[in-house]
């Protein structure tokens, strides 16, 4: 349920209303608004009533959430969720975009890729450094050492940097250097990875299942707000359905759909919903259209010989491109892209060698 205050209420009436929420054994978590404050009450005491909250002072009404999920819910937190990362807003009128490769390969790859996408507009840096393939035989990422060759990265371009992490047992060493922790596809109901994520306050992309509701979905991001971590972002990536032509397919309405039952940021992955490059792009101004609040792509400077996803990589000058054409989507919609933060000088490309 949730516990509607009036507006005006006090620090002070605010914590009462907790503290009896407590008392209750269930708990509460506060979304302080513009003009009025809403608690969540969540838990598993089914038997309490409403009315065990209605008297208390200031409380204008308590409400019952008829879906699954609370604490996602735009009914709980009626305003756009956004938070703030390294300069700039997800969940607002901005658009950001992240970049980078499926999988970082080498030091001088991804520095090399790095400066290139910075240059080209990019706000942020992905790279996969535990990859979950279908073939226990295929390329399974570089670990660890890739982690410091991204806060190399980050330190070279000023880009906050994106990994998925695919285990519990990675968080300790990625919290040391992740600005955003990636939930994969495959991972999303890992309930147990999903608990501790939200037991950390890094911000989370959550990556819809391939074979996940809209439902589903926010269910999983339920349980990394329920252990307390409120910035996490919801991505699209496309599905799995009967369709072959592409990868996957690209569910764009999923944009509008989730926009309007959440108020959590919604992105969209072009990359993997279709699995060609020459989609990419159309697919990326098709989601700014209908209301993405961003986009992550993959980006390699040698797509055809890259260790993986090469078919649905850009070029540094393809995705260069893209972002023009991204960015000419976004003001007829009366949003923009996030500025990119001036690149560093020519000269510090020679550290990629060093």
């Amino acid at each position: 349920m949730i516990i509607i205050m009036q507006p005006g209420a006090t620090e002070e009436q605010v914590k009462n209303v907790i503290e009896h929420i407590e008392k209750h054994q269930l708990s509460a978590h506060t979304s302080i608004g513009v003009e009025q404050t809403v608690i969540g009450v969540v838990g598993e005491n089914h038997d309490v009533s409403p009315s065990a909250f209605e008297s208390l002072p200031n409380v204008q009404a308590v409400q019952r959430i008829t879906e699954p999920y609370k604490l996602a819910s735009r009914r709980f937190h009626p305003e756009d969720s956004c938070f703030l990362l390294d300069g700039f807003t997800i969940g607002s009128v901005e658009i950001p975009i992240i970049a980078g490769p499926c999988s970082v390969e080498s030091r001088q790859q991804i520095l090399e890729l790095a400066l290139a996408v910075k240059e080209a507009g990019a706000n942020a840096l992905r790279g996969g450094i535990y990859k979950p393939r279908q073939s226990p035989y295929s390329f399974q990422g570089i670990g660890e050492k890739g982690l410091e060759y991204l806060a190399e990265a980050k330190a070279l371009t000023g880009l906050p940097i994106v990994v998925e992490v695919m285990a519990v047992s990675q968080l300790a060493a990625m919290v040391e250097f992740v600005d955003v922790l990636q939930i994969g596809t495959r991972n999303m109901q890992n309930f147990d990875l999903l608990r501790a994520v939200g037991e950390t306050r890094i911000p989370v992309l959550l990556k819809r299942g391939m074979s996940a509701t809209i439902e589903d979905l926010l269910m999983a991001a339920e349980y990394i707000l329920a252990g307390g971590n409120y910035r996490v972002v919801l991505c699209e990536r496309g599905i799995r359905t009967f369709e072959i032509a592409t990868r996957n397919t690209t569910d764009i309405n999923a944009v509008p759909v989730l926009k309007s039952l959440t108020h959590l940021p919604v992105i969209l992955d072009p990359s993997h919903s279709t699995g060609h490059s020459k989609y990419v792009t159309a697919v990326a101004k098709a989601a700014v259209a209908a209301g993405a609040d961003g986009i992550i792509v993959e980006v390699h400077q040698d797509p055809p010989h890259a260790i993986s996803d090469g078919r649905q990589s850009l070029t540094p000058e393809a995705f260069a491109e893209m972002v023009i054409k991204v960015k000419a989507v976004a003001e007829a919609v009366d949003r923009h892209l996030v500025p990119s933060k001036i690149l560093l000088p020519k000269e510090m490309n020679g550290v990629i060698h060093g």
